[in-house]
């Protein structure tokens, strides 16, 4: 009750603050107006279901191949280091380039190379370019979860008859995965609001949407309406990542952590 009173007291404390705040009409005019918000609030759903459209299309390439790229930067294999030093080389480079500048670089320099078999469709560079982006920080995820497993799993396997692959597909990577999933969710929450940078390759999804109606009504509130439907998706999916990881350290705290 205390708890509850004080945040209570706290948000009527700051609602005053800001209602009473000599800039207030102005502020309320350009980013709360009721009217500018029905009439934009279509087209932006629109262009809100091309965003979800972009995440479901690149989500489940960008675990596949994060996946296949944590897997060839683990192995052993002294035939496959020229592939761990490609594979390193891919991450440390494509996540030290920042997102909007690799949608910028893919999306106006493949079609400039004018290469057969080029896609030209924006949407589809888009793709491309946070798939790239993506891939590099999901396998540093799932390099991590491999490792967080303890080497007495594989021994133990090995013990059991298993072979590497069967170990692999059976033990590792079902306890890495397990590991990994509440840092997997949190980029997924950065992926879709990423997904509004394909804009600047002028595909009208969300934000371009909201741009639109600003220009036309020279009013905010568009931009307002595109960032409360990115975060109706991002707050429950922070949420339930929040949920996930206390229940790992439950577990860590109960003695289970990655042995069962």
């Amino acid at each position: 009750m205390i708890a509850i009173g004080c945040t209570l007291g706290f948000a009527v404390v700051v609602g005053v603050l800001v209602a009473t705040s000599p800039g207030w009409p102005r502020f309320r005019e350009s980013f709360l107006s009721w009217s500018v918000f029905r009439s934009s609030m279509p087209d932006i759903l629109r262009g809100f279901w091309l965003n979800i459209q972009i995440f479901m299309v690149a989500e489940p390439i960008i675990l596949i191949l994060g996946l296949a790229v944590a897997l060839v930067r683990t192995t052993k294999s002294p035939g496959l280091l020229p592939f761990r030093l490609a594979a390193t080389l891919y991450a440390d480079v494509f996540r030290g380039v920042p997102t909007l500048l690799l949608v910028l670089v893919v999306g106006f320099g493949l079609p400039a190379l004018q290469l057969s078999g080029t896609p030209k469709d924006p949407v589809v560079l888009g793709v491309v370019a946070l798939v790239l982006s993506y891939v590099a920080y999901v396998s540093e995820v799932f390099r991590a979860g491999l490792e967080s497993v303890h080497p007495s799993q594989r021994t133990a396997a090995t013990a059991l008859g298993l072979s590497e692959r069967q170990t692999l597909r059976y033990v590792i990577l079902p306890q890495a995965i397990r590991n990994v999933v509440p840092p997997l969710l949190n980029d997924f929450s950065a992926l879709q609001k990423d997904t509004a940078l394909v804009s600047t390759l002028g595909v009208v999804e969300a934000l371009r949407q909201a741009q639109i109606h600003e220009s036309l009504t020279f009013n905010y509130t568009p931009y307002v309406g595109a960032a409360l439907l990115f975060i109706a998706v991002t707050v429950p999916l922070a949420r339930y990542t929040d949920r996930l990881a206390r229940r790992a350290a439950a577990r860590q705290q109960a003695g289970g952590g990655g042995a069962r």
